[in-house]
């Protein structure tokens, strides 16, 4: 198939693009150009400024594509720009689980209905929630709800992390600086960044109407990665309520995600203690080495 893939060219994009070579298909990439990545196989380029519509527009004006896997939609805008300029059969959108209202336990796709959401058009907001869902709202202007998929997972982590979220607990657990973690037996959910990416590629060959989420099965208490981090450090956190904000603040109890729609279109996700104690362990191997 022909697919267009705007963004991609760092972090889970790579190992999505490297899953739809293996299976064959023609993978052309739309970027400003700053990045190019030696890919596991040829893919062609475009290059245009996703904020800007005559950019969008002399970049892709009239060409058609099998599929477009979106992955920088942060705004109702931005999906003006790109679909009232190239057309597809099938449009994959990267939203994600911030688009939810309520954190607890399981939640499934249904908690947040992307047709019963008010559109507003506008740019990229600071509140990343309201920006994601206008996003996914915006699609429903161009695309029958049918060939949509917005693909919701909750944070990415991975060794190509560039965010330095969950490196921020390790590295003040090295450094022995005060940190705030407001609720240190919240449990949450992760994905994985090899995953993230591959899943995305598994849904162009078997498509999902709709939204579905993505995670790695089970949950991780943030008091347990500290502990297993001092473990290995030999260090005690300094917890403390002046100190620096710790990123994943904000969940009470615990933030999880029901993948049972992922399931029954084959796709099964790995279990979050297969990777997550291997990934700190190599975090805390890179701290040793600056």
């Amino acid at each position: 198939m022909k697919i267009l893939v705007v963004g991609g060219t760092r972090y889970f994009g790579i190992p999505m693009i490297n899953a739809l070579l293996a299976k064959g298909h023609d993978v052309t990439i739309a970027t400003r150009g700053n990045t190019k990545v030696d890919f596991d196989g040829e893919v062609s380029y475009v290059t245009l400024d996703r904020m800007d519509p005559g950019s969008v527009k002399n970049a892709l004006e009239n060409r058609k594509f099998d599929v477009i896997i979106d992955k920088i939609a942060y705004g109702s805008n931005d999906v003006k720009a790109l679909l009232e300029n190239v057309s597809c059969d099938r449009y994959i959108q990267m939203s994600t689980c911030s688009v939810y209202q309520r954190n607890h336990g399981d939640i499934t796709e249904d908690e947040f209905v992307t047709a019963e959401y008010p559109l507003e058009w506008t740019g990229r907001l600071k509140d990343y929630p309201t920006t994601k869902r206008n996003a996914e709202r915006a699609a429903l202007e161009y695309m029958d709800p049918s060939a949509c998929t917005f693909v919701r997972y909750p944070v990415v982590l991975g060794e190509n992390d560039y965010t330095g979220r969950f490196r921020f607990y390790l590295e003040h657990i090295w450094n022995e600086q005060p940190m705030y973690v407001d609720y240190p037996d919240s449990a949450m959910s992760f994905i994985y960044e090899k995953e993230a990416g591959e899943f995305i590629a598994y849904i162009v060959d078997h498509p999902i109407s709709g939204a579905v989420n993505g995670c790695s099965n089970g949950t991780i208490r943030i008091s347990e990665i500290i502990s297993y981090a001092e473990k290995k450090l030999g260090k005690k956190a300094v917890l403390a309520e002046n100190g620096d904000p710790a990123p994943y603040n904000g969940v009470e109890d615990i933030l999880s995600f029901s993948t049972n729609k992922a399931k029954e279109a084959g796709y099964a996700f790995s279990d979050l203690d297969s990777w997550i104690y291997k990934l700190i362990d190599y975090e805390i191997a890179a701290l040793g080495q600056r």
